[in-house]
């Protein structure tokens, strides 16, 4: 009786397998897309392999099991066939995902479907290698002419901006050197016409308070003049000098 109704569900799996893998009826003017052809390979191909796998032929390799453990048997087929399908659709999933299939496939439909409507006949080689290169090549290298061209025009334009920054920088040093030429020529101007002993004791006090800054530089120059015996309105005049450039600077 097991053998029967086992036998009955192998010979209902394979008649299940041989109407499963019969293709539906697709009229000509339908256009299915390549992905979705793709799909029902796979699916074709797996209700195959299921009916050329069927639960009869897996109990005739299993036959003293099959005899114990019927039940059991009928469990493993089963637990068997869903995990084939699984590891099968995973590894075309894996497929489709590395090579981009899906985009690449949608993108043939495309240009198939564009192509249908082009009236005038396609590109074909004339025969002549160096023809069909040059018809390829020379539209190509005109455009990169043209785009070469464009980029040689905005860096010549950036050039010569920079130029013009680069000249009116040259112009501006060129003021500021004649400002601090002219400032120098009127500063020697007012050193040379300071009166000699102008600088009164209480004036040269101040002076000095003020210079306080400047002290550093004056000690050597009090000390040389101390030693070498110079006469205290000189050291007055030169610190009056100093303190009125620290006064009227530049």
């Amino acid at each position: 009786m097991a053998e029967a109704s086992n036998a009955s569900v192998g010979s209902g799996c394979e008649e299940k397998g041989r109407e499963g893998s019969s293709p539906e009826p697709v009229s000509p003017d339908t256009t299915i897309s390549r992905v979705k052809l793709l799909d029902t390979t796979v699916d074709t191909f797996l209700q195959k392999l299921v009916a050329a796998g069927s639960y009869q032929r897996f109990t005739d390799c299993y036959k003293r099991f099959y005899q114990l453990q019927p039940e059991m048997t009928q469990r493993i087929y089963d637990k068997f066939i869903t995990q084939l399908q699984t590891s099968i659709r995973e590894e075309i999933s894996e497929i489709k995902a590395e090579g981009n299939l899906e985009a690449v496939l949608t993108a043939l439909d495309t240009i198939v479907e564009e192509g249908k409507d082009r009236k005038e006949p396609a590109w074909r080689p004339s025969g002549i290698p160096e023809k069909d290169l040059r018809s390829t090549l020379v539209p190509y290298l005109l455009q990169q002419r043209d785009a070469l061209r464009r980029r040689v025009q905005k860096q010549e334009a950036e050039n010569r901006q920079l130029a013009d920054a680069v000249l009116a920088g040259r112009r501006q040093v060129e003021e500021l050197q004649l400002q601090s030429q002219a400032q120098w020529q009127a500063w020697q101007v007012s050193a040379l016409a300071l009166p000699s002993g102008t600088c009164s004791p209480a004036a040269a006090e101040k002076t000095d308070r003020e210079g306080s800054e400047v002290g550093d530089t004056l000690g050597p120059l009090l000390k040389m003049d101390s030693c070498s015996g110079a006469s205290t309105p000189v050291l007055s005049e030169l610190t009056c000098f100093l303190i009125l450039s620290i006064q009227n600077p530049l």
